[in-house]
């Protein structure tokens, strides 16, 4: 009876898992990547429904807000969307030699980020680090920046933890920025991240909340990091979890911004 009910359990949460990611809709493609870390396997699936130049990325399993506006969007005006799944937490969790590891995805892409920020014992491998470097090159062959001309990706946040005001001087994050715009009738969770400022003055000008790297940011392995270390425009939305509506609108708005200086093409 005790292996009955178990298996139920286990049951329901597959179909929970699976079911935070929005249903593929009549004539979109699936492709997918598969990271192996060990114990732990991640999957990159690319959805895509009439191709056009538009592509998003999502690193983290658990900001599902951005992967659901990113559906509504490819289903209107076409485009593809990688979406990162390994068990709806935000970080990778894996074993190597049975000692436990942790790193945020988004720490990836450079070896100093990796080498900083991977949560470990009181020592770590140069294979484990290697490893977690080819997987960030992974993610980035499979979106392939170098032939899109830029990197957009989707992330949400919680209710007044993380927003624009944690760029302001005297806040954790005024480093990492070289200038902030602040619309006061938007909710601060909600808003744009850049590292062109070209792209800075667009958003600026269309009335949103838009923070631009700074080119002295730590370097914390983050995707904006390498984007700016080759020089790659990078564009993130950032959004409150549950803010869908306010999503889908800034996604739209990011678009018609990379369209304005010709890194997607215009329709």
């Amino acid at each position: 009876m005790f292996k009955i009910i178990l298996s139920l359990i286990l049951i329901n949460l597959t179909l929970f898992v699976k079911a935070q990611h929005p249903p593929v809709f009549d004539g979109m493609s699936i492709d997918t990547s598969v990271i192996k870390l060990y114990d732990l396997e991640v999957q990159l699936v690319k959805y895509s429904y009439k191709p056009n130049g538009v592509k998003f990325l999502a690193v983290h399993d658990d900001e599902d807000t951005g992967i659901k506006a990113g559906f509504d969007y490819i289903r209107w005006y076409g485009g593809e969307i990688i979406d990162s799944q390994y068990g709806s937490i935000r970080d990778y969790n894996f074993t190597y030699m049975d000692d436990p590891y942790r790193i945020d995805p988004n720490a990836i892409y450079t070896k100093s980020g990796v080498h900083s920020r991977l949560k470990k014992n009181l020592y770590s491998t140069g294979e484990v680090e290697e490893s977690l470097l080819k997987a960030g090159e992974q993610i980035l062959n499979f979106y392939d920046p170098k032939s899109t001309g830029y990197i957009l990706t989707l992330h949400n946040n919680g209710d007044g933890g993380f927003g624009i005001s944690s760029y302001l001087p005297g806040y954790d994050l005024s480093s990492t920025a070289d200038s902030v715009y602040i619309n006061f009738q938007m909710d601060g969770d909600d808003l744009i991240y850049v590292t062109e400022p070209q792209l800075f003055s667009s958003f600026k000008k269309a009335n949103v909340n838009v923070i631009l790297q700074s080119k002295f940011a730590h370097n914390d392995g983050s995707l904006s990091v390498y984007a700016m270390q080759n020089n790659i425009p990078y564009v993130n939305v950032e959004v409150q979890h549950g803010h869908l509506e306010e999503n889908l609108r800034l996604i739209e708005l990011s678009v018609a911004v990379l369209k304005e200086y010709d890194l997607i093409k215009k329709e």
